[in-house]
């Protein structure tokens, strides 16, 4: 037993991240649960696109792949594009990288994120067993069979899929509809992997788990929530815009439950008439609300909107989202739906207000309202009618997730089965 003991404290893992905030902070999160299971971990990222700051995560070694990335490609708007350009320029200089690196340390498994698919081709090369790491819901949508595609605003079932509506299948609206499916198509190829890490809870995907694990044929971890494992003083957040923790003080002064936090994630953006039917559905609800605002998301707020709120009102650049969440004050998340705001919000027990951007937010803001029941679905245009009505009840209700990271849960016997499976390797 000592023997395996101390040669668990010697296997290093290579994690491989995807460039984007959603995807950068579950893998750090992941990083350190394995770490807390004695692994050694370097974590592999592109050098031009978002890269996290080494210093602020001492305990890991950082390996920097060659993106080649223009900054004409950094600045398109084309994000399904900038993905696939970075798995075709990554996988050489990442098998380069890989080659060195085995020269020095042994490297018993690769865990790279579902859109950094290269890892997966540079791993089977060098014959390294790979995993890969899901950072989005446990739903999978089969890229064939939907091109092309039905109306995309239909209210009518979802071909192969009837919990969802046509509406709500998860299509990228950041590049061509092709480009989306290939993406698609590649990600959800697991290749020569061994395994499959999701960060999600049993109790809250049951049925999509069974299902992708039909789909899969090899082991599915579902180890999440990820950032529970994390304590909140110990995590150090991959935040592209500072956080202004004055809204804290601002949520201290406020009545328990009374506040509604809005936040439309790192990428989502909404019209000028949107923003001042969120405005002004905001203000004639007469709720106190934090309200975070992206530099350069929006034109302006509507003229005399801040007059008119006051003190109720609480603008931010960017915040403490888990701090936030975990408050006493805030009874409501007015949400994109993004994967990592989900889980943050339904673990802290805030029920949920949805507007989904794009992707799987969809399917994510479907399962919220329809099947896990712990929040609203804003499922019509933006009327501030609408919004004012959803603010009041969503604030009717508080539902508090059950967790699973604690001894015996399936989330924490997932974690400990894991750790075994990467140690047989």
């Amino acid at each position: 037993m000592k023997d395996e003991k101390e040669k668990q404290k010697h296997v290093r893992l290579v994690l491989v991240s995807s460039p984007f905030e959603g995807h950068l902070n579950p893998m750090i999160q992941l990083a350190e649960t394995l770490k807390s299971k004695d692994f050694l971990i370097t974590i592999a990222q592109s050098t031009k696109l978002n890269s996290p700051n080494s210093s602020d995560h001492l305990q890991f070694d950082f390996l920097p792949i060659e993106d080649k990335l223009s900054d004409e490609d950094m600045s398109s708007s084309h994000k399904t594009g900038i993905v696939l350009l970075l798995n075709e320029n990554c996988k050489a200089p990442f098998q380069d990288c890989l080659s060195k690196l085995i020269q020095q340390d042994e490297i018993v498994c690769i865990i790279y994120d579902e859109i950094s698919y290269f890892a997966e081709a540079a791993a089977y090369n060098l014959k390294i067993p790979s995993i890969l790491f899901c950072t989005t819901n446990a739903f999978r949508l089969r890229a064939e069979g939907h091109l092309p595609l039905p109306d995309p605003m239909s209210h009518e079932p979802a071909p192969e899929h009837p919990i969802l509506r046509v509406k709500e299948l998860p299509i990228s609206n950041f590049g061509p509809i092709q480009s989306f499916f290939k993406l698609l198509s590649n990600a959800m190829n697991i290749g020569s992997s061994k395994a499959i890490i999701c960060n999600t809870m049993t109790c809250l995907e049951d049925s999509s788990l069974t299902q992708f694990q039909k789909q899969s044929q090899v082991p599915i971890f579902a180890i999440g929530p990820l950032h529970r494992r994390v304590p909140l003083f110990l995590s150090t957040p991959c935040c592209f815009l500072e956080e202004d923790k004055s809204c804290i003080t601002w949520l201290d002064k406020q009545t328990i439950n009374s506040v509604i936090y809005i936040s439309t994630g790192s990428i989502v953006t909404n019209s000028e008439k949107d923003i001042a039917e969120m405005a002004w559905g905001l203000a004639n609800s007469r709720q106190p609300f934090l309200w975070v605002i992206r530099p350069g998301s929006i034109e302006a707020l509507p003229e005399g909107f801040v007059e008119s709120v006051g003190e109720r009102g609480c603008i931010v650049k960017w915040a403490p989202q888990r701090e936030v969440l975990g408050h006493e004050a805030v009874g409501g998340f007015w949400s994109h739906c993004g994967w990592n705001s989900i889980l943050e919000s339904i673990c802290e027990g805030v029920p949920l207000l949805c507007r989904p951007g794009f992707g799987d937010q969809k399917v994510t803001a479907r399962f919220v309202s329809e099947v896990w029941r712990v929040g609203l679905q804003l499922d019509t245009k933006m009327e501030r009618g609408e919004i004012d009505k959803a603010v009041k009840r969503l604030m009717e209700f508080k539902l508090k997730a059950e967790l699973e990271i604690k001894e015996g849960g399936s989330s924490y016997n997932a974690l400990n089965d894991l750790a075994k499976f990467i140690s047989s390797f």
